[in-house]
């Protein structure tokens, strides 16, 4: 059949052949696809099939259909109405995950992060997101699955749903007052618990300083995607959105806290 090349892959060539996907199998694809199993095994529709490898070793999935959005965004993925079904299925999908027991010499694309509540998807974007009709229906690309705890997961996905981008560097972000609002919109819609919303912001610091040693880490061993990346300055991004978490992460924390609800986060910020 015809192969038709997918953008926004990144990392990897893909390619949709008919109603799959194909991508190169890696040593983490074992692992990735006993987790999609999984999945499939006790009703999580908001992800991929995987069906094994073809005959050049490539991994097949289901093709997800829908629209990916791109950058910059188009307003039903901005939305508060997709903010909030994001939460929601993001913890469906931890929720699924509980119970999941990897073969013990899984080979993961990241280490497991203490304490491995969940299964984290490692990467939840609106490029990993598939949308139809305004509502996301499922997650794609789940090849930076690890076992970690919830918040992990949450941090970044409220990074990049929120966004949480310093508007200075990024016109498109909304203003830090709105950004707290949505952050307690994005939280409340996850369900998330008091001691994950006290680290929330920490978190995401955390976990985007991880992301550009990564990028720098695999850069450096010669992998001409990450190399790009960094040479169009990717990394610097991230360090210039963690100065502004940290700039504002009282009013961040305020909106998160019970005294928070109702818009009141300008009240409570320190």
């Amino acid at each position: 059949m015809d192969e038709e090349e997918l953008t926004g892959g990144g990392v990897n060539r893909v390619v949709r052949v008919g109603g799959t996907v194909r991508r190169p199998a890696r040593r983490w694809t074992p692992v990735v696809h006993a987790l999609l199993g999984h999945l499939a095994a006790v009703g999580f529709g908001g992800a991929p099939r995987a069906h094994g490898c073809d005959g050049e070793g490539r991994e097949v999935l289901d093709f997800v259909p829908g629209e990916v959005p791109d950058y910059p965004l188009p307003s039903y993925a901005t939305a508060d109405e997709a903010l909030v079904a994001v939460g929601a299925l993001l913890r469906d999908y931890h929720d699924a995950t509980v119970g999941f027991a990897p073969a013990e010499d899984a080979g993961w694309y990241f280490p497991a992060r203490a304490p491995a509540e969940v299964v984290c998807h490692g990467d939840v974007a609106p490029y990993n997101c598939v949308f139809r009709e305004g509502r996301p229906v499922a997650f794609i690309d789940f090849d930076t699955a690890h076992p970690g705890p919830r918040v992990w997961d949450v941090a970044y996905a409220a990074y990049r749903f929120v966004p949480m981008h310093d508007p200075g560097r990024d016109g498109s972000a909304p203003g830090v007052e709105e950004q707290a609002r949505r952050l307690r919109v994005f939280a409340d819609a996850y369900g998330l618990g008091a001691a994950d919303r006290e680290v929330l912001v920490e978190t995401a610091r955390a976990r985007l300083e991880h992301l550009a040693a990564h990028m720098r880490a695999e850069a450096a061993a010669g992998h001409e995607a990450f190399a790009a990346h960094v040479a169009e300055g990717h990394d610097l991004l991230y360090f210039t959105d963690s100065a502004h978490m940290a700039r504002h992460e009282g009013l961040f924390l305020a909106a998160l806290s019970p005294e928070g609800r109702d818009g009141r986060v300008g009240m409570s910020a320190g």
